[in-house]
């Protein structure tokens, strides 16, 4: 995921956050009525309900686990010590106590900044198809997909130069400086090494068994963020309330500032489902995926295990019918669709066209529903709060309302609660809004509990 994509237009791309005074009643609109998520209504019909605790996995940049608002909130590893540099459970990470860092070393250094997935492509491939005529290549595919990253990463580095002289000048604040800046040392250069630090082969899925356990990381923002949407406590004034009550978050620090390694995406899929996680949070993607096989092997092999896995739909304002954003719900050489995947637009707070976030991709074969994304305010690192917005923060809104009807349903397996989710989805058929997803819908969580309740019976 390119970090910077969180949304607001300026100078032609994208900035990383969106902050905004607080407006007392409206920190908690997407657990709202009207187009939010009734989820606070949710709550009153299961105020005599006994409910049990959830693990979700959050695929991100890291999680501050020592957040207030995150307390008793945070996964814990029943059988690993903490602290002692054994690895207990034997399952290859040492001292995995809340989740495990896939982009780090043993030594505890970790990697913040990396290049975009059509960087990467565009350096490995640059000295074999520089020059080259097309007409004598055996492997077209390749070419054109090197074409097209080339294409892409030439593109933005020519549309960067303009503000060249403005850094040097001062003239940017401090978000869009470091945006620019990263772009340019980091994002878009084909040759920054961004996987020095872990040492690892990215193309070499045998070797499993790097990283450490620091699920925080440099950069927890993000991760803090979606976090918080979540399993944020409810009810206590600080922050926003996370969606689902009774979770703990697993953390597996995956999502650098730049794309994300295919090899640490499945093994971070992989991770989750193993240690107990019964829904996978990924609010991440990208236009590029080189180990397509191996993130759906991974994905497969969650779906088989029952776990629910939710992603974002990304936020290129795009037809992610047309143009993917991987990891995909549906690659190219896949022949079934995975049971127990969600893909999450963002939308607002307005009525009409306005309801769909004007930066989330749709698609209305690949996108499954919309839930709340815009100026979503709760945690973020050192007991802080922000607003920011994405499909990022739509993701997690489901991600809480499939926990949190696990939680109060236990007997319902996952793909139940994901058809539930749909559904009930409260469903808008102004302009062209039904077009925008499969259900032509916002995730509507007091319906699913009535759903929810008519299939637990039932199962009995």
């Amino acid at each position: 995921m390119n970090t910077a994509k969180y949304l607001l237009i300026v100078f032609g791309f994208s900035i990383t956050q969106v902050t905004a005074q607080a407006i007392p009643g409206t920190l908690n609109w997407y657990n709202g009525s009207g187009q939010g998520m009734y989820t606070d209504q949710a709550y009153k019909m299961l105020k005599n309900k006994k409910s049990q605790s959830v693990i979700v996995a959050v695929i991100d940049s890291g999680v501050d686990i020592e957040h207030e608002d995150l307390q008793g909130k945070i996964w814990v590893n029943p059988n690993e010590i903490p602290g002692n540099k054994i690895d207990d459970d034997k399952n290859g990470y040492v001292d995995d106590v809340h989740g495990w860092n896939f982009l780090g070393n043993a030594s505890g250094e970790n990697q913040e900044n990396a290049r975009l997935e059509k960087t990467r492509i565009y350096a490995k491939l640059k000295n074999k198809y520089d020059g080259v005529d097309p007409k004598t290549l055996f492997d077209e595919t390749e070419f054109y997909i090197y074409s097209n990253a080339k294409e892409d990463v030439e593109g933005e580095l020519a549309n960067l130069e303009q503000y060249k002289e403005g850094l040097a000048n001062g003239q940017f604040d401090a978000d869009t400086k470091k945006y620019i800046e990263d772009q340019l040392n980091y994002n878009l250069n084909i040759y920054y090494d961004d996987r020095s630090v872990i040492g690892d082969d990215p193309d070499d899925f045998s070797d499993v068994h790097y990283g450490n356990n620091d699920v925080e990381g440099p950069d927890a923002l993000h991760g803090t963020h979606v976090s918080g949407i979540i399993a944020a406590i409810r009810g206590n004034g600080k922050g926003g309330d996370g969606v689902a009550e009774n979770v703990k978050i697993m953390s597996v620090r995956t999502v650098p500032n730049g794309d994300e390694q295919d090899k640490d995406v499945a093994l971070a899929i992989r991770y989750a489902v193993d240690n107990g996680a019964k829904v996978i949070n990924m609010s991440f993607g990208k236009d590029y995926s080189t180990h397509q096989y191996e993130v759906y092997q991974a994905m497969l092999y969650a779906d088989t295990n029952g776990v629910l896995m939710v992603h974002a739909a990304g936020n290129d304002a795009k037809d992610v019918d047309i143009e993917p954003n991987f990891p995909t719900s549906h690659f190219d050489f896949q022949e079934e669709p995975l049971s127990n995947l969600m893909t999450i637009g963002a939308s607002t707070k307005e009525p009409g066209e306005a309801r769909v976030a004007s930066f989330s991709n749709y698609g209305n074969g690949t996108v499954d529903v919309f839930a709340p994304g815009l100026e979503i305010y709760n945690s973020v690192p050192q007991s802080a709060y922000m607003n920011l917005q994405g499909t990022s923060m739509a993701a997690p809104m489901v991600s809480g309302a499939a926990a949190m009807l696990k939680s109060y349903f236990p007997s319902l397996d996952m793909w139940t609660i994901k058809t539930i989710l749909l559904e009930s989805a409260t469903v808008y058929t102004d302009f062209d809004f039904p077009s925008q997803s499969v259900t032509g819908g916002i995730i509507n969580i007091k319906e699913a509990v009535k759903l929810c309740k008519k299939a637990e019976k039932a199962h009995k």
